[in-house]
């Protein structure tokens, strides 16, 4: 796991070292173990890498790595069956020097060019330069769990894991992108290609990027993607055996590594599934760590003693108070771009402490994707049975829900009225709806006239549910499952688990994201996944059952929940209204005041809560603070 950066000019400048070493200084914490700059013979072209020692601890992992005298690559991942590719291309003739899943990825682009895509299995980003072809190959993954982040003009091209590294060369100026501001404030995350940076882009999950330095030419290209469209007709036991053999190889693979590893334990169902299984793949205790809070109401810590103890790990867990905020400013610097998802606060704690023990950390990520785990799937199956009864709805239960949110001023009454509202709404867009943090009317009332000129009302809903047409089904939950594989899962999800583990040069994997298990998944027939209107992820708690108490598999899903809400009324109220109605803060020209000091009232005074909203705020906030002011 590492950093990667580089620079390409298309004009008459020479890339200097010193210009790769400044973005790698940048990102030195995604890889402290060792450094390496790469200047090609005629200067045009400069390639950097950072490095966190995973496999092959030798020197002759060092990057960037050359091949054949041709090809030059900076690769950020692990390949998790690189062994099995190695062994392939020793058979056709292939030398290797080293025992790095890098050099393995250059042989495969030496004898399959682009096609080398489809044999990799695993978590990377990364950039080759072929001196005799004068181009740049860059890729993401195909779930986007490595980042890889952009800025192209006539004259150069610059690349690098973060973009800070961007940041330090003088061809960017540096400018907020009102329109990524705009999408943040109702997804909570900026969708790729924004970054909240006008004119830096990232490359989307699945993609590649071909820079062609003879003819200033780029193209891009999709080369994967999930189809829900085959499904395949097995029983419940069936299914359930193909489940578990197929996430017990994906945990296998994920457990090779040269240096300690462990796992985030949550006492949810994905986590607790993925420590079962390493238990059964480990000769040695595994090593377990959870992260609580103060607050009853969000502490799962029982949950995972419980599971460390069944399965005997080693178990550590650790406390955040609410003092912890005081880090604010500190992960809107690592997260770079405006991302208010609250659980990345518990995330980083609990990778800062983990990387104490080990260098590797597995996790529960993507069970809720795969299976329809979220809340939100069965408001949408309830959504679309409830269609039949508009009549009803509109007559009788819309003037009800508005009436009670009117006389009853709490946030349970609020949502209803907002359910109510939103069923007459395209079932996509409903979707969207129930995700959304700032909703359009929200926006249109906390904007300034200025700030609503500069996005021109642009309905932010639509990156959502554009995405519904693309998957090859015509079931609507599985639109609704490819619609967060395509946007949240990357844009959120994937973006917290990196930067918050790369923050403290920590490698976390994924074993529910690995690419044939998503399209196992992807086959297996609706019913399945969610019984009747709310029973949630019902296959692979079937799955499960011999190895998970029941009391964990069948409990109320809690997610990695943070008690903003409490700390907003509490210790956090006074900083939050100096923070947000500071002049500084009035300065960036977007909201109104006196609705930003409506919204902190009607926090601290009702049963109403708008703590996503105003957590939205305090890290917008904050952003503009770490890199504006």
């Amino acid at each position: 796991m590492c950093g990667i950066t580089g620079k390409i000019y298309f004009n008459g400048d020479f890339v200097l070292e010193n210009d790769i070493e400044k973005m790698n200084q940048a990102i030195i914490h995604r890889g402290p173990d060792d450094g390496g700059v790469y200047i090609s013979a005629d200067k045009k072209v400069g390639l950097g890498h950072r490095r966190l020692s995973i496999i092959d601890l030798s020197p002759l992992g060092h990057q960037p790595m050359s091949y054949l005298e041709r090809y030059q690559i900076v690769f950020n991942g692990e390949i998790y069956n690189f062994q099995e590719k190695r062994e392939m291309l020793e058979k056709d003739g292939y030398v290797f020097k080293s025992k790095s899943d890098t050099e393995v990825i250059l042989a495969l682009y030496a004898k399959f060019g682009k096609e080398c895509l489809q044999h990799l299995r695993g978590m990377f980003a990364f950039a080759i330069y072929d001196q005799q072809e004068q181009t740049v190959f860059c890729v993401r993954d195909r779930i986007g769990k490595k980042p890889f982040k952009y800025y192209l003009d006539e004259n150069v091209f610059m690349f690098a894991s973060e973009l800070k590294a961007i940041l330090t060369q003088a061809e960017y100026k540096k400018e907020p992108d009102y329109l990524a501001i705009h999408h943040f404030l109702t997804l909570q995350y900026c969708p790729a290609p924004l970054t909240g940076f006008k004119g830096i882009k990232k490359l989307e999950p699945a993609h590649w990027l071909l820079v062609d330095l003879k003819t200033k030419q780029t193209e891009k290209q999709c080369y994967w993607k999930l189809d829900y469209s085959q499904k395949l007709q097995l029983s419940e036991n069936q299914w359930k055996k193909r489940i578990m053999e197929k996430l017990e190889e994906s945990i296998k693979l994920r457990m090779i590594s040269d240096v300690p590893i462990g796992a985030f334990l949550s006492g949810g169902i994905d986590s607790s599934a993925v420590v079962a299984l390493m238990t059964k793949l480990s000769k040695e205790p595994v090593k377990t760590f959870t992260i609580g809070f103060e607050e009853e109401k969000y502490n799962e810590l029982e949950y995972a003693k419980q599971i460390a103890n069944q399965f005997k790990t080693q178990h550590t867990e650790f406390v955040v108070k609410s003092q912890a905020v005081k880090i604010l400013p500190l992960l809107a610097r690592h997260f770079e771009e405006p991302y208010s998802d609250k659980s990345a606060l518990p995330t980083y704690y609990v990778s800062r402490e983990t990387h104490d023990f080990v260098t590797v950390a597995l996790n529960g990520d993507g069970g809720d994707e795969n299976f329809a785990g979220y809340q939100r799937h069965s408001i949408q199956k309830f959504a679309l049975w409830y269609e039949k009864f508009s009549l009803i709805h509109k007559i009788i239960i819309l003037p009800l829900a508005r009436l009670a949110a009117l006389l009853f001023k709490n946030t349970f009454f609020q949502r209803v009225k907002w359910f109510a509202k939103t069923m007459a709404d395209k079932y996509n867009y409903r979707y969207a709806n129930y995700i959304c943090i700032f909703s359009n009317e929200a926006k249109n009332k906390i904007y300034n006239d200025e700030f609503r000129q500069k996005i021109s009302e642009i309905n932010s809903y639509g990156i959502i549910a554009e995405q519904f047409k693309h998957s090859g089904s015509k079931d609507k939950l599985d639109q609704t499952l490819f619609a967060d594989f395509m946007t949240y899962l990357p844009d959120d999800l994937m973006a917290k688990t990196d930067i918050d583990t790369m923050a403290v040069s920590l490698e976390s994997r994924s074993p529910f994201l690995d690419h044939e298990f998503l399209e196992l998944t992807a086959k297996i027939p609706n019913k399945f996944k969610i019984k009747g209107l709310s029973n949630k992820k019902y296959i692979l708690k079937k799955a499960l059952e011999d190895l998970i108490p029941k009391n964990i598999l069948y409990r109320k899903k809690m997610g990695f929940g943070v008690p903003i809400e409490s700390w907003l009324r509490g210790e956090l109220k006074d900083y939050a209204y100096k923070l947000l109605l500071s002049d500084k803060a009035n300065s960036r020209n977007i909201f109104k005041k006196e609705e930003v000091e409506r919204l902190l009232d009607e926090h601290c005074n009702t049963k109403i809560s708008h703590a996503q909203k105003l957590w939205s705020l305090i890290m917008l906030e904050h952003w503009f603070i770490a890199f504006f002011d």
